[in-house]
């Protein structure tokens, strides 16, 4: 009998990987003759489906999937503004007749054009930026300007938690809306997982709008990691923006005991750009909600700007459904336009080979690149294959640092005290190509100055890994490193 038993597993497992191996066979052929993809990640997807073949292809399903070649946003609804004024913006520029204010700006003028051509992100003038750099600064700004609205607010996060934060910002949400203020919260659904249905029914119940970008199948079941929404928009009257890194959760506000005080960066701008804010929370919220504000012209007026802004600001973003990666090709033309330093601070350092040698270049050829991540994980397997790359960097000579005081979330650049670019995408794969994000460029001294005295002030919270301490790592972070690398193109 128990060799019958046995006879039977046998076969039933043989039947089984049999049938894997097909399955196997079928993938690699879908990735490699009808995706198209980068070498690089076709080669790690089948060596992931060749020596894990079980867990590899569970792990196709969550984050193989490739979904870009249709693309999800249409721009119809204002083709006609939108490409006016970029239209007009562009033939100024060919003619010559475009100016910045600071003459030291004009070696930008070609990555202001290419923002122009590739992502629609006209340019304003006449905004003030302010940075927070503290969560509970951060959260106060924007609990005053939501108590202060009189038409609408809109609210898009990557991550909202039910915790003493958001249970502060939903009261006064529920307050505005009681009072006929249009309230529209745009959520992820995996970032969001932790919230129940019946959260977001209560927030309907009080007169707020909700919509869920890529609902999860059976109300958990999450199929796609990938292409999530990690944008994080505030919009109020569109007159005040919010743009950058603060999820709403209490560790944000460094009440979290694993990761202690967490630093960050997030922009408060008013002005014309908050209008580029306001249009592109509706471009994701008329997706999730299968709705058209477009039609609401009152939500893209540009209310009368009283105070002296003068700060140039162009709002772009890239996702899996835009032609190009439009941040990272910004990062990479300011990386290219440096003379005299670069400041990039990031939580995941996981560049593509393009990023990555265009610093390696920028280093060889005295450029000053400092590099900063965190001294601790998150995510294990990406914090090793940051410190992996970091090693290609002090090996071209930057000066690469890990920020001790907390968690290091912050996601931007600076270049030569002159342009900065910060707002949601990390400095990685995964933000370039699989997310949908959303950046502030700002062509402004004051405010690029500000943020490198930010940077300045954690470097004394900061260890330099020095070339000798990486080269004395052990030889199991050597090993992690190494996997985790194979791994980057996943991760």
């Amino acid at each position: 009998m128990l060799g019958n038993i046995w006879n039977d597993l046998c076969t039933g497992t043989g039947w089984m990987m049999e049938h894997l191996v097909l399955i196997n066979i079928l993938l690699s052929f879908v990735i490699i003759f009808f995706q198209r993809r980068k070498p690089q990640t076709v080669w790690t997807w089948l060596l992931v489906l060749y020596f894990i073949p079980i867990v590899g292809f569970v792990l196709y399903l969550l984050i193989g999937q490739d979904f870009r070649k249709s693309r999800m946003f249409k721009m119809k609804e204002i083709e006609g503004e939108v490409n006016y004024a970029v239209r007009r913006q562009e033939k100024s520029i060919r003619r010559k007749q475009f100016r910045l204010s600071n003459p030291k700006m004009e070696r930008f003028e070609n990555l202001i054009y290419y923002n122009l051509e590739a992502a629609n992100a006209v340019l304003t003038g006449n905004n003030d930026v302010q940075i927070y750099t503290d969560g509970r600064e951060k959260f106060a700004a924007l609990i005053r300007e939501i108590r202060a609205a009189k038409t609408y607010i809109h609210l898009q996060y990557y991550i909202i938690r039910k915790d003493e934060l958001w249970q502060a910002i939903s009261r006064e949400l529920i307050k505005k809306a009681k009072e006929g203020v249009e309230v529209r919260i745009l959520f992820d659904s995996m970032g969001c997982r932790d919230m129940k249905k019946k959260d977001w029914e209560e927030l309907n119940a009080n007169g707020i709008q909700t919509a869920e970008f890529f609902p999860a199948l059976l109300g958990k079941l999450h199929l796609r990691v990938n292409y999530r929404n990690h944008r994080k928009i505030a919009v109020i009257d569109g007159r005040v923006g919010f743009v950058g890194g603060f999820n709403i959760g209490k560790e944000y506000i460094g009440l979290s005991e694993k990761f202690g005080y967490w630093r960050d960066t997030h922009l408060c701008i008013e002005g014309s750009a908050v209008t580029s804010l306001a249009v592109r929370f509706v471009m994701d919220w008329n997706y999730a909600a299968r709705d058209n504000l477009f039609l609401r012209d009152e939500l893209f007026e540009i209310p009368e700007y009283v105070r002296n802004g003068r700060e140039p600001v162009q709002i772009i973003s890239s996702g899996p459904d835009s032609k190009s990666e439009e941040i990272r090709d910004n990062y990479m033309r300011l990386i290219h336009k440096a003379r005299h330093h670069i400041y990039l601070q990031t939580p995941y350092f996981v560049p593509d080979d393009c990023i990555l040698e265009a610093l390696r270049i920028a280093a060889k050829s005295g450029v000053d690149v400092r590099i900063m991540i965190p001294c601790k994980p998150d995510h294990p397997f990406v914090y090793w294959a940051s410190y992996s790359y970091l090693g290609d960097m002090i090996e071209a000579g930057a000066k690469c640092y890990v920020y001790n005081n907390g968690f290091l979330h912050v996601k931007g650049l600076t270049v030569d005290g002159l342009v900065s670019c910060f707002g949601t995408a990390n400095m990685d794969i995964r933000s370039f190509e699989l997310n949908f994000e959303v950046n502030a460029v700002i062509y402004s001294e004051e405010t690029t100055k500000k943020l490198e005295e930010a940077f300045e002030q954690d470097i004394l919270n900061s260890t330099l890994v020095t070339k000798r301490l990486y080269e004395e790592r052990s030889l199991l972070i050597r090993g992690k490193e190494q996997f985790s690398r194979l791994l980057s193109p996943l991760l």
